[in-house]
């Protein structure tokens, strides 16, 4: 079977899966992250703006900065409500288009497994964030079965497909993330896990949400229709449904904050 490349170029599909998972794990996030009103933000990698618009909605923010390489992404990112207050570009993460000093706050929201270089991503929150400020992100656990598709992708592996992962997935390593903070010279650093829960009707419903990720759909979509329908049986046995028919699963991510040295 071809290479799949892990492309994110459909805002509303990446909103119907992940969109939502992010806004569960981001609204743990938050709560750890403590932040005062007034902040400015810059939510780096923010995609559909789903995180975006937890800070506008929860954090009182003075402004949201969100950058993105895709602009299908932040097209979509631009019809939330959040769009009242937060700006949405283009940009690289390993790039800021900002000035140093310029933020009270930089995240990274499922999205430092993305950057190729990791620690250079890192440096440039610390960059543009002012002394002080805090530099935090979150991942999901990959390496360690935490991602919300995991019983797809490992159904997928057991028939012997590989499906992609993240090209810095080490990253996403809970001790991966301290080092890399520690590395940036970041004061008060602490990590920790976010385990969320999310409910579907039904495993139908869970099957279609979860097959439009970006990382799983176009596996799927290549098979042969036999195969497809094998694997979605070897899914199904994996997730009991609950008396009502209902699917909950749980899905598990990694988190990090630091403070930037005043």
């Amino acid at each position: 079977m071809a290479e799949h490349q892990i492309r994110f170029e459909d805002g509303a599909a990446y909103e119907r899966m992940m969109g939502v998972w992010s806004r569960f794990a981001g609204e743990v996030f938050l709560d750890w992250l403590m932040p005062r009103p007034g902040f400015r933000w810059i939510d780096i990698g923010c995609g559909s703006g789903a995180f975006s618009e937890l800070l506008v909605e929860r954090c009182a923010p003075a402004e949201v900065k969100g950058i993105d390489p895709s602009e299908a992404q932040l097209a979509f990112a631009r019809t939330r409500p959040a769009a009242r207050l937060a700006e949405f570009r283009q940009g690289d993460a390993m790039a800021l288009p900002f000035a140093a000093d310029r933020f009270d706050a930089a995240v990274m929201a499922l999205v430092i497994f993305f950057v190729p270089e990791p620690a250079k991503g890192l440096a440039e929150m610390v960059r543009v964030v002012a002394p002080g400020g805090t530099i935090a992100a979150y991942a999901w656990d990959m390496l360690g079965a935490g991602y919300p598709g995991e019983p797809i992708r490992a159904e997928l592996r057991e028939l012997g497909l590989n499906p992609p992962l993240p090209p810095s997935v080490g990253a996403s390593r809970i001790d991966a993330l301290r080092t890399l903070w520690s590395g940036a010279g970041l004061d008060a650093v602490e990590t920790r896990e976010i385990a969320v829960q999310r409910v579907f009707a039904d495993f139908d419903e869970f099957w279609t949400t979860t097959l439009s990720a970006a990382t799983i759909g176009p596996i799927v979509a290549a098979m042969p229709a036999a195969e497809a329908e094998r694997l979605k049986a070897r899914v199904r046995e994996r997730l009991p449904p609950d008396a009502a028919g209902q699917i909950t699963y749980t899905a598990r991510a990694n988190a990090v904050k630091g403070r930037k040295p005043a």
